[in-house]
């Protein structure tokens, strides 16, 4: 069976969601991964969450200085 187009596009949505989430993912590993940059995760999270669930979100990932690898360089 053939995944269409939308299935795949469909698929790399949830991937990019489910990295979103996640507290120990960056936007910079997300564009890694994925293709898509941070200003492109915002607008599909805005997309595709209830706008409760984009607020809280937002006010995570702006509280959270490991989705920014560039601002914030680990060291060690």
């Amino acid at each position: 069976m053939k995944l269409q187009k939308k299935d795949l596009l469909d698929a790399l949505d949830h991937l990019v969601i489910e990295l979103a989430w996640s507290d120990k993912v960056s936007f910079e590993a997300i564009e890694q991964q994925t293709g898509k940059n941070e200003k492109q995760v915002i607008e599909l999270m805005r997309r595709h969450l209830k706008a409760s669930s984009f607020k809280l979100w937002r006010t995570r990932v702006n509280g959270r200085s490991k989705k920014h690898e560039k601002r914030f360089p680990t060291t060690g």
